[in-house]
């Protein structure tokens, strides 16, 4: 009689698939929702079932053994598999649903402000936004788009230049009130700044020492000031008067348009290596809800390009 081959228990395999590719047993408990220990334990059922160690563990992470290595592509391809067959179980709800990753700067000061227009002209249509910096795997996630602030060119993925993107100084109007109007860089030295360090902040963006050194001028301890990881939030201490900041001109044209913010200077702005992309599985056929969302983001794309040139 043949014997009946035995399946590795699946949500075992599904845990592993995450330790392997993320390289930390913490990682994969966090992306799954579960503790350390229980990603271990699931490790070790697998490690049983095959009879030799699948991870060789590393002081600050995990990296697979050769049978690891062996199996990490065939489960790899089942969870892509089975993210697949539940799309295919919902499409009629994707039909109605857009689901889009978006680094939480770009989120808040550009896109969300928008949103109610789309919502207007689309109310079937449920918008789900994940506001994070880490790149998505579309193979193990229901994200259908994704935006990134980046140099484009992902691999495996479409890419669709958004935007351009270029650096201004601007500065609340209350912190230039009993002033002399700040026209050149040199009205700048001594006035409250702001630092923008954001992950993903682009190397052709200046800092302040870099920005005054640019323009021939030598600020002493052009670095202190304010400190901020998220862009929105540097805009968001601009606006409140606590000092000027080297912005991102996408990111601050609500903000100049309303008059919150000024950018006074009359030298242009200085154009930046990175843009926004738009990125989504290459091949990926998208329901009513994300091409109506495709269309809707393309205008506004247009619409603010000709809100950043009158804001210039």
């Amino acid at each position: 009689m043949e014997s009946k081959e035995v399946v590795p228990p699946f949500l075992s395999v599904r845990v592993f698939e995450a330790a392997a590719r993320l390289g930390s047993f913490a990682r994969a408990a966090e992306e799954l929702g579960i503790t350390a220990g229980a990603v271990s334990q699931h490790v070790r059922i697998l490690e049983e079932f095959a009879g030799q160690p699948l991870f060789r563990r590393l002081g600050r992470g995990v990296e697979l053994s050769d049978a690891g290595q062996a199996a990490f592509s065939h489960a790899s391809a089942a969870m892509s598999e089975m993210l697949e067959a539940g799309r295919a179980m919902r499409a009629s709800m994707r039909g109605r649903r857009i689901s889009i990753s978006t680094p939480p700067s770009f989120a808040s000061k550009w896109l969300i402000p928008r949103l109610s227009e789309f919502q207007q002209r689309y109310p079937e249509v449920e918008v789900r936004i994940s506001a994070d910096m880490t790149l998505i795997d579309f193979a193990v996630t229901d994200i259908d788009l994704a935006i990134r602030y980046g140099p484009g060119g992902y691999e495996g993925l479409s890419c669709e230049r958004l935007m351009s993107e270029s650096v201004a100084v601007v500065v609340s109007p209350k912190l230039l009130e009993g002033r002399a109007p700040a026209r050149t860089a040199a009205d700048f030295l001594d006035l409250p700044l702001i630092h923008d360090d954001a992950p993903e902040r682009d190397l052709s963006c200046p800092t302040w020492s870099m920005w005054f050194a640019a323009r021939g001028l030598r600020r002493v301890e052009s670095e202190r000031g304010l400190r901020f990881n998220h862009s929105g939030l540097a805009l968001e201490a601009a606006v409140a008067g606590k000092g000027a900041v080297l912005a991102k001109r996408q990111l601050a044209l609500r903000d100049l348009a309303e008059g919150t913010l000024v950018s006074p200077l009359d030298e242009g702005d200085a154009p930046l290596a990175f843009a926004y992309w738009l990125v989504w599985p290459r091949g990926r056929r998208f329901e009513p809800a994300q091409a109506a969302f495709l269309t809707w983001l393309r205008e506004e794309v247009i619409a603010s390009d000709a809100g950043a040139d009158q804001t210039a």
